[in-house]
């Protein structure tokens, strides 16, 4: 699939991103694909040339593009290593949900600006912290997305006062949820937080588990689990299908 680089320019600075498209002129659906805590990288920009094989223009941003001195994290070796631990969760958590949607916004307008996208909404998608963006922009930035995934996505329906269940009320997207099994960061209590929210709020959704440890979606996690990865592309594949056309 054609990838493109390039960078947009936000209220906070630049921001660089990778375009993934299908080949042919298109114009196709925009798609943001919101990267784990290890941040933009190689795997995830194999992962957007996928979803793109699909027909859709894929965008991967760099979520930490506002802190300069940020280095790549090896995600093989990033948990056991103390140091290495203590700065990914430094890292992620200076991305709140005001900065979230302030970018989603930049996002958005740069996919809507660009001849191979159509339409002035669109799809959502992440891993683990980018889980939780997904549907923290389907909440605050509601009437510019149209469909929001969130795979083994953690902190869904916490006692945070930014989680996303909270925003239920605001979502105008259909949402999807493909949780992780034994996931501390997503339990089935807060599985089923989640859904009464959502169902209060007359929110189209569906919540499933996966019978995979958090991670399993992304490739270069130690957790990937080829069969959840597989499940996940063919519930993106439908659910995208129906929601973005």
């Amino acid at each position: 699939m054609p990838t493109t680089k390039d960078t947009i320019t936000t209220p906070a600075g630049t921001c660089s991103v990778t375009l993934a498209t299908p080949d042919g002129a298109g114009p196709w659906p925009g798609v943001v694909m919101y990267p784990d805590a290890g941040g933009a990288r190689a795997a995830l920009d194999q992962m957007a040339a996928e979803l793109a094989g699909y027909g859709y223009a894929v965008l991967v941003p760099d979520i930490y593009y506002r802190d300069a001195g940020w280095k790549p994290f090896d995600m093989a070796t990033v948990f056991a290593d103390q140091h290495e631990r203590a700065r990914l969760f430094s890292t992620m958590q200076k991305v709140t949900p005001e900065i979230m949607a302030a970018d989603a916004a930049a996002f958005f307008d740069y996919l809507q600006s660009r001849p191979e996208v159509s339409g002035d909404k669109f799809g959502t998608t992440g891993y683990c912290m980018g889980g939780r963006t997904s549907l923290v922009v389907a909440g605050r930035v509601p009437d510019r997305v149209a469909a929001a995934m969130s795979f083994h996505g953690g902190g869904l329906a916490s006692d945070d006062p930014g989680s996303p269940h909270l925003l239920a009320d605001k979502m105008q997207a259909a949402v999807y949820v493909g949780g992780a099994q034994d996931d501390a960061s997503f339990t089935p209590e807060q599985a089923q937080t989640l859904d009464q929210a959502l169902t209060a709020a007359g929110v189209e959704h569906t919540i499933e588990t996966y019978a995979a440890a958090h991670g399993f979606a992304v490739p270069d996690n130690v957790t990937y689990d080829e069969a959840a990865a597989k499940r996940h592309w063919q519930a993106m594949e439908s659910f995208f299908g129906a929601k973005l056309g």
